[in-house]
């Protein structure tokens, strides 16, 4: 193998993805928000959506990227201060940033699954 994956690069490039899916994912959130202000047959159409188990899990995806994308850019809003620079540093904010995604992924599918959530 010529060239491993390192950390940094891994989580540069989920960056870009979830920003991707956050843009995708504005398109459930504004034809909620449409069919909330509507009322009546649209709103539970998108509710009887929302709460399919496919549609849980593509509500648990889009709050995965929402949690990641901000924990991460929080982390480069350090970076921008002069914070966590040192490559032990940027490590040690990389993990940081994966173990509450990874928390919140677990609430996630808490609140999704078993607290009747969506």
């Amino acid at each position: 193998m010529i060239y491993r994956p390192q950390l940094t690069s891994v989580m540069s490039i989920l960056h870009r993805l979830t920003g991707v899916a956050l843009a995708l994912g504005m398109v459930f959130l504004v034809w909620w928000l449409v069919a909330l202000a509507q009322g009546g047959g649209d709103y539970q159409l998108v509710r009887l959506v929302a709460g399919h188990v496919l549609g849980r899990l593509v509500l648990l995806g889009f709050f995965v990227a929402t949690i990641y994308h901000l924990a991460n850019g929080m982390r480069h809003l350090f970076w921008d201060f002069g914070v966590g620079l040192s490559l032990e540093g940027v490590y040690r904010g990389g993990y940081l940033v994966l173990a509450v995604t990874g928390l919140s992924v677990l609430g996630g599918v808490f609140l999704l699954f078993f607290c009747g959530g969506a």
